[in-house]
Formats: structure tokens, C-alpha cells, sequence
């Protein structure tokens, strides 16, 4: 008796799990086509979101740009206005440039300063020796 029992809850285990591995067959048969379009939705939903962004970002540059281009024009206009009202305003601008050049050693050259004589002083670099 005890081996029917036995063979009839082995029997019963046995077509559960049929059962149960039929429905999983099913399931998954009809779930993954719907899976998939739902996929690629949110896959459509994620590429739309980042395209607007990326929108939104060039869009927020562009202004960035512009606003940059009519600053620059503007200092541009007033740099201009200045060195016709003031012609000494450029040769002081061109002074000091030329001067930072070649404090900063961008520029190495050697510039001669004449004398009375307009002859240039070569030897200004040199120390002069004591002689003692």
C-alpha cells in the first residue's frame, strides 16, 4: 500500500511539474513578443529623451556663442571709437604690448638705442671691469 502511495505522489509530483513547465512554455511564448515591443518602446522613449537634451544643449551654446559674438563686437566698436578720438591711445597699446613681449621673452631681438653721435652702443650687456 505504502509503495502506491509512493508511486501515486511520485506520479502526481511528476505532473505538476509537466503542468507547471507547459504553462512556463506558454507564458514565455506569448510574453516575449510582447516583451520585445515593449523593449524597444522604452528603448525609443530613452533615445528621444537624450536627443532632446542634446537639443536643449546645443541650443543653451548657441546662445552662449552669440552673446560672446556681440560682447566681442561691442569692445571691438569701443576699441575702435577710442583710437580715432585718441590716435595716442594705439602707439601707447603697441608700448605696452612690445614692452610685456619682451619682458615675458617672446620676443628676443636686439634693439639699439642711438647716441648723440647716432652711433648705437654695442658693449651695453657688458660689465665694466675695475682694474685695480
Amino acid at each position: 500500500m505504502n509503495y502506491m502511495r509512493q508511486k501515486n505522489l511520485d506520479l502526481f509530483v511528476v505532473l505538476i511539474g509537466a503542468i507547471f513547465l507547459v504553462v512556463l512554455i506558454i507564458l514565455f511564448l506569448f510574453g516575449w513578443p510582447h516583451y520585445k515591443v515593449w523593449k524597444q518602446g522604452m528603448d525609443g522613449q530613452a533615445a528621444l529623451a537624450e536627443a532632446e537634451q542634446s537639443k536643449m544643449i546645443q541650443v543653451q551654446v548657441a546662445k552662449a556663442e552669440l552673446e560672446s559674438a556681440k560682447l566681442r563686437a561691442e569692445a571691438i566698436k569701443l576699441v575702435g571709437q577710442a583710437a580715432k578720438e585718441y590716435p595716442e591711445y594705439r602707439k601707447q597699446e603697441f608700448i605696452g604690448a612690445f614692452g610685456e613681449a619682451l619682458r615675458d621673452g617672446k620676443i628676443q631681438q636686439i634693439i639699439y638705442v642711438p647716441t648723440e653721435a647716432n652711433i648705437p652702443i654695442v658693449e651695453a650687456g657688458t660689465k665694466p671691469q675695475l682694474n685695480e
